[in-house]
């Protein structure tokens, strides 16, 4: 099966990275296995990544590995990527912030259980995006590992295995089909069939409430996992995105706050940054074609594609590549549902 990946585990041994371990673009990969290199015996790990990556927070984790046991430095002594990491930890409590990335308390349970002692994550501030700790559990829960919710954070006891699994169905991400249900609201003269939609704990799975609420013609066969939506006269909205911040740059066309709210304007519509905030003024606001800059970000570069399918004339989006991180077929899904579009 050419879209199935074998994998080969490690019994929560890992051995020594034979070269740096390049993440590229990807956050989620460089936070997990940061916390799995914490179980290397007897060498180090040396992680790194792209422009944008070596720009993200990365401190809270390397924190939370110190008190495990472990050795987590940055290169440069911000807290970002390059990261040089060791270990072995032998598990025990951990205090980290939880409104920074719930990408940290994933990589700390995924790598706690199978240490000698467990680990037990304290947040020290309210947590942000908690649906992907959802997701973790669930998955955890899948492969044998039991991990939970305390009055103080997380916590997964030790001495666990991870079972082989077999056979594992990845469910589709709710993240990357919100661009495909943005783009048949915007602009689909024909109605768009988003498939493998099946219902999960995914946060990103608020989408469809945001189009509903903004008036989108929208039906979802829950049993088939299937969402079809039409073109419509939408509403503006308030959306908290707190819990869902992948889903911030697809909201917003119809931080990476910064960055949207700047291409925005350059396509003409009207734009107010606040300091938690982005509005959007509809109904006037007439977006035109113009040459974006999408960050090195893949959200970014798929949200703007998204406008560029309703505004006037030719959008050109340069470091269009990037969306190989999360969805490297999109630009053709585009054109399979009438779209023009011209890679350079």
């Amino acid at each position: 099966d050419e879209d199935a990946i074998e994998i080969e585990g490690f019994n929560g041994e890992p051995a020594v990275p034979d070269d740096v371990i390049d993440c590229a673009n990807s956050g989620t990969t460089m936070r997990l296995v940061t916390a799995a290199a914490a179980l290397v015996d007897g060498g180090l790990a040396v992680l790194t990544g792209d422009e944008s990556l070596r720009s993200r927070p990365q401190q809270p984790l390397l924190q939370a590995i110190d008190q495990l046991g472990g050795r987590a430095e940055s290169t440069r002594g911000n807290g970002q990527a390059p990261l040089v990491v060791g270990g072995p930890i032998t598990g025990g409590s951990a205090a980290i912030p939880g409104d920074v990335s719930s990408q940290f308390v994933t990589a700390l349970l995924m790598a706690g259980a199978v240490t000698d002692a467990g680990v037990d994550v304290t947040l020290q501030t309210e947590l942000k995006s908690a649906p992907y700790v959802d997701i973790t559990i669930d998955v955890l829960e899948d492969f044998g590992v039991s991990a939970r919710q305390t009055g103080r954070g997380f916590s997964a006891a030790g001495f666990q295995r991870y079972d082989p699994g077999g056979a594992y169905t990845v469910p589709g991400d709710f993240s990357s089909m919100s661009y495909l249900l943005a783009a048949g609201a915007l602009a689909g003269d024909e109605a768009v069939t988003v498939t493998g939609a099946h219902p999960s704990t995914q946060g990103d799975q608020a989408i469809l409430d945001v189009l509903d609420d903004m008036g989108t013609s929208i039906d979802w066969d829950r049993d088939a996992g299937e969402i079809t939506v039409a073109r419509s006269d939408l509403t503006g909205v308030e959306v908290g995105v707190a819990d869902t911040p992948d889903l911030l740059p697809t909201i917003a066309v119809l931080d990476r706050v910064t960055a949207m709210a700047e291409s925005l304007s350059a396509m003409g519509a009207t734009v107010e940054e606040g300091e938690e905030t982005l509005t959007i003024h509809g109904g006037d606001s007439e977006l035109a074609g113009t040459t974006l800059d999408g960050r090195g970000d893949h959200r970014i570069v798929m949200a703007l594609a998204v406008a560029g399918l309703v505004a006037d004339g030719t959008t050109t989006i340069t470091g269009a590549e990037h969306v190989d991180v999360s969805f490297p077929e999109f630009f053709d899904v585009l054109a399979g549902l009438g779209a023009s579009v011209e890679r350079r």
